[in-house]
């Protein structure tokens, strides 16, 4: 513990994988650095993965449907605002998602 450095060389390296633009470099053998995450923040591929499969098989409006679709969007929103309650230690109720 008395590396000073917040993650390891290999610890690094798997979450820059995660980041399929932080695979690219400015220049041979330097690795691009993102740092505009306030204007645009860049996706891991886990939530891309996500956001493709939703889209291509469950995209509807969610609370406002009563087909099968917007269904399963409005289920999908609603655990995910249960899971981001439960790490956030906080009531469903208080999470608020916005664009």
């Amino acid at each position: 513990m008395d590396d000073p450095r917040p993650f390891t060389p290999e610890a690094l390296a798997r979450l820059r994988a995660d980041f399929p633009a932080l695979t690219r470099e400015v220049r041979p053998g330097v690795p691009l650095v993102y740092l505009d995450s306030t204007a645009s923040t860049l996706k891991p591929k886990p939530v891309i993965e996500r956001l493709a499969e939703f889209y291509l098989h469950h995209y509807a409006n969610i609370h406002r449907g009563i087909h099968l679709l917007s269904e399963e969007a409005t289920d999908a929103y609603e655990r995910a605002r249960a899971r981001v309650a439960r790490y956030l230690h906080v009531d469903p109720d208080e999470v608020i998602f916005v664009r």
